[in-house]
């Protein structure tokens, strides 16, 4: 049985997330520790006690759901007996989850990853003024045909495909014009669309000033070879080499978050089940409506721990 990690992105973020994991196990209050002194932010305190609004902002919630992920694996290192390099054969994370299985296969610090993300999230809100962007959700229809619809729909603005996230469900992102164009298209399609409460259009070119702010941040920071392959978002496929990691992580910002593929790739590749590590189970959920030969395990909380342990 071969086994991957993944790691939720932003969306699966709930206050209250990582306080019993804290609470029980020193290794998890080592992980949150380090991320407040790397931030200079008690955000621990954001997670635990709120408010939503305040933990949903984008510098905040990516270094978040990045913390409880990788509290998570550090668990289960000191509790179960997992050793990454000996039991994973990949890593995989959604979105701001590439940094989340970085981090957790040793390619970037704990410190790193959260000040990287912080970065992140603060460039991707100042890529576009608040109001002109805008995310929908398409549902019942595959990529070529979601391809098509948003390049209908552009018009001369920017209409691009953020996340084939599988079963049928793809996220378009752009100008808002645009998005609501796309919107209106795929109900005369019979697809249902969902505007999506989010401050920016993530993945979509408009955020190329965030992919150059990107690249910069992540000029500075060392990079190791992850001890674990990790499938990229853009490429849906292994990548181990630091530079090449790197470079992935720059077009990510504007690029398609291929999670469909991603999931592919690693049954593909001999997967047979897929531990969720952070915060919700989001990814498990979307992996029925990939893959439904491969099992999936959440993996946020103590008792979700005991399960692991007790699952072998």
């Amino acid at each position: 049985m071969a086994l991957a990690f993944a790691f939720p992105g932003q969306g699966s973020q709930a206050v209250g997330m990582g306080k019993a994991l804290s609470d029980a196990f020193p290794a998890a209050k080592a992980v949150f520790d380090e991320v407040d002194a790397a931030l200079g932010q008690k955000l621990s305190q954001v997670m635990w006690e709120g408010p939503q609004e305040t933990l949903t902002l984008t510098e905040n919630a990516q270094p978040a759901l990045m913390a409880v992920s990788v509290a998570v694996v550090k668990v289960l290192e000191a509790e179960a007996g997992l050793d990454l390099a000996r039991d994973v054969k990949f890593v995989a994370g959604h979105s701001l989850g590439e940094y989340s299985a970085l981090a957790a296969a040793g390619a970037f610090s704990i410190t790193d990853a959260a000040k990287l993300l912080r970065i992140r999230g603060q460039a991707m809100q100042k890529a576009v003024p608040v109001g002109t962007g805008a995310m929908a959700a398409l549902l019942g229809i595959e990529l070529d045909a979601a391809r098509e619809l948003a390049s209908e729909a552009a018009q001369g603005e920017v209409c691009d495909v953020a996340n084939d996230n599988g079963g049928g469900q793809v996220v378009v992102s752009g100008n808002k014009a645009a998005v609501e164009r796309a919107a209106e298209i795929a109900k005369g399609k019979s697809v249902r669309a969902m505007m999506l409460p989010v401050s920016a259009p993530f993945h979509c070119a408009l955020m190329q000033p965030a992919a150059n702010a990107m690249r910069d941040a992540l000029g500075k920071v060392h990079v190791n070879k992850p001890k674990v392959p990790v499938v990229a978002n853009v490429t849906a496929s292994a990548v181990s080499d630091p530079n090449e990691i790197v470079d992935l992580l720059v077009k990510q910002v504007t690029g398609t978050v291929r999670w469909r593929e991603c999931v592919q790739y690693l049954a593909a590749n001999g997967v047979t089940k897929i531990v969720e590590a952070g915060s919700g189970k989001v990814l498990t959920g979307l992996l029925k409506r990939i893959a439904k030969e491969v099992s999936g395990q959440p993996v946020g909380t103590p008792d979700d721990v005991a399960a692991y342990k007790a699952a072998g």
